[in-house]
């Protein structure tokens, strides 16, 4: 008997129930996602790279465990809000209170297990695409990656049963504090008219002095480094609440005084019905703004942190390759690259040293970095002038007297001579070195990563040759790219995630309050104002509710982003599509909330 009227409770709220499934799918789903690529050991073990962004993915999953965890919290605390008169009824005609906490908690459940299943198979699927994106970002294949991961199943399915058991009991101590009187009449509770008063100014300046802290220690983050990680979210946050406690009130009730808008058509009820609401919302409001803040940062971050990567690896080598006696599969590749700056150099080495010609190095002179400006983002390229040190193989002047040539030396040198000494030699000297003579060629290009396969392809080619890990700069974007692939992937999900969990927040503490609006869409059709005009109140009431934390949510994100000033290089590449992302999910959630609540205020008539 409890599990048909829990079954039938279901039912009679499928709309508001389907937007939760959707939101804990997503959240399944992306978890499950995460887990598999950070414990699939076969996989890892694979490719060394896979392994050394685990920890990124594991980060991503106790973010997104901890906020699922709250986005469950909430919603179905809602939906219990909205379920109180039918369970106070259900007490009025003989139902114990026990009875009524298993209806809840079975329903709990039910939704649990339906969602479980379902974001598992979602989670499957993603981990498949995921993958196989993955390893095609980091050029290789795995012939034991399995997107269906037991490992995964079962931690997935322990920390969502554990969540929704602790949910359920939550559920069931609220409603066990709760007295049939206050069941049947949850509807009929008064709201609160936000009221002027000292208090509120007083706290519309603290929040304005908290915001700009916050602001000031963002945008300034490259010098105050560690004080400005705590003082920014902190005061950020803070601020935000406060804002949205006091300002948000005012600015309702400037509204709703204005003549000139109030005037017109129903504006004056939309507007009233904009201050009802506002008291109850602002704590909501203020909480939805740090998740769009969060997600659409996680997006952005993402994206900036894999740009960064092809630009420091830029401002780390000059020379895209060097090709230490090449043969004729490593020309043929090099053929294939079109260079914008190719040179060679001749050089003999023997026990000790690797013997360069002077006049040739002096006919070829090499490009380098200035480093005078003391940053690597300010640095600039020049043709290397300094004095060409000569035949100091008796002495440590390389490196201390023409310490730029020395660098640029190394760098030409074969991986098998790195521990001896580079020595410029005049022609004639040179050519009394009695020693195999051998050739470097090193080369530049426009855009590195637009050469990718043909720079592993070298790579490869020249660890067999010398049958040791050399260092090129091939290594260093690899090494690089691997973490910045994961952080992609894991700001890209986790963004989606707090973005859907951010306006399925919003979206239940609107409609849990839509029942107590009824009698006054009722009133207003009696005395014969038209649908159209209700409807379109409703859409301006609730565009005012999504608009206020929209706006501070994507100035929230256009400041914070300094946050990686000191980390990237280009802290807003592309902002304007995680931007888009955002507005997007939003208009889709708010239409969603407007449809859901004409239908509960403004029910269609038989």
């Amino acid at each position: 008997m409890l599990g048909k009227l829990a079954v039938s409770g279901i039912r009679s709220k499928l709309k508001d129930y389907i937007v939760l499934l959707a939101g804990l799918v997503m959240s399944i789903s992306i978890f499950y996602m995460f887990q598999t690529l950070a414990w699939n050991k076969e996989f890892t073990s694979e490719n060394s790279l896979i392994n050394s962004i685990q920890l990124v993915f594991n980060v991503g999953s106790v973010l997104l465990a901890v906020v699922t965890f709250f986005y469950i919290l909430y919603t179905n605390s809602f939906l219990l809000s909205l379920r109180q008169k039918e369970f106070g009824m259900y007490m009025l005609l003989g139902a114990k209170k026990k009875q009524i906490q298993k209806i809840m908690f079975i329903e709990t459940l039910v939704i649990g297990a339906i969602s479980l299943v379902i974001g598992i198979g979602f989670g499957i699927l993603l981990a498949e695409i995921v993958g196989r994106l993955l390893m095609n970002q980091l050029n290789f294949t795995s012939t034991s990656y399995s997107s269906f991961f037991l490992p995964a199943v079962a931690i997935t399915l322990v920390f969502f049963i554990i969540l929704f058991l602790i949910n359920g009991l939550i559920n069931s101590i609220r409603l066990s504090r709760l007295q049939i009187l206050e069941l049947v009449h949850a509807e009929s509770q008064t709201d609160l008219v936000p009221t002027q008063g000292k208090t509120r100014f007083f706290s519309m300046v603290v929040g304005i002095i908290f915001l700009g802290i916050g602001y000031f220690a963002l945008i300034n983050m490259e010098n105050l480094r560690e004080l400005g990680l705590i003082a920014a979210p902190t005061a950020t946050t803070i601020g935000t609440y406060l804002i949205f406690s006091s300002l948000i009130p005012s600015v309702v009730n400037k509204l709703k005084r204005s003549k000139s808008l109030n005037e017109k058509g129903i504006h004056a009820f939309t507007f009233s019905q904009l201050r009802f609401r506002i008291n109850g919302l602002k704590t909501m409001l203020a909480t939805v703004t740090m998740l769009i803040a969060l997600g659409a940062g996680a997006i952005s971050a993402g994206m900036a942190f894999q740009h960064n990567v092809s630009t420091l690896v830029e401002l780390g080598e000059i020379y895209d390759v060097a090709v230490f006696d090449a043969d004729e599969e490593q020309e043929n590749i090099l053929s294939t690259i079109e260079f914008k700056e190719e040179m060679e150099y001749r050089y003999k080495m023997d026990e000790q040293y690797v013997y360069f010609e002077g006049e040739e190095l002096d006919e070829q002179r090499p490009l380098v970095f200035d480093f005078e400006s003391g940053q690597a983002i300010e640095q600039s390229i020049y043709r290397l002038d300094e004095e060409l040190p000569q035949d100091q193989r008796d002495s440590d002047e390389v490196g201390l007297n023409g310490w730029q040539w020395a660098n640029f030396l190394r760098e030409i040198t074969e991986p098998s001579a790195q521990g001896n000494s580079p020595v410029v030699l005049s022609t004639d000297e040179y050519n009394e070195i009695d020693a195999a003579e051998k050739i470097v060629f090193i080369g530049r290009t426009d855009a590195y990563t637009q050469y990718l396969p043909q720079w592993k392809q070298l790579n490869d080619l020249q660890q067999e040759q010398f049958n040791t890990e050399i260092y090129t700069k091939y290594t260093m974007y690899e090494g690089m790219n691997a973490i910045s692939s994961g952080t992609v992937f894991m700001g890209f999900f986790l963004g989606i995630a707090f973005l859907a969990m951010m306006a399925s927040c919003l979206m239940f503490k609107v409609l849990s309050g839509a029942t107590k609006d009824i009698g006054r869409y009722q009133m207003l059709r009696k005395i014969g104002v038209r649908p159209s005009k209700l409807s379109g109140s409703v859409y301006k009431e609730l565009f005012f509710i999504f608009l206020f934390p929209g706006i501070f949510g994507i100035v929230h994100v256009l400041v914070g982003m300094n946050l990686f000033s000191f980390i990237l290089l280009e802290p807003y590449y592309r902002i304007w599509l995680p931007i888009l992302l955002f507005i997007g999910i939003y208009a889709v959630y708010y239409l969603i909330t407007v449809n859901l609540y004409k239908g509960i205020v403004m029910p269609k008539e038989k």
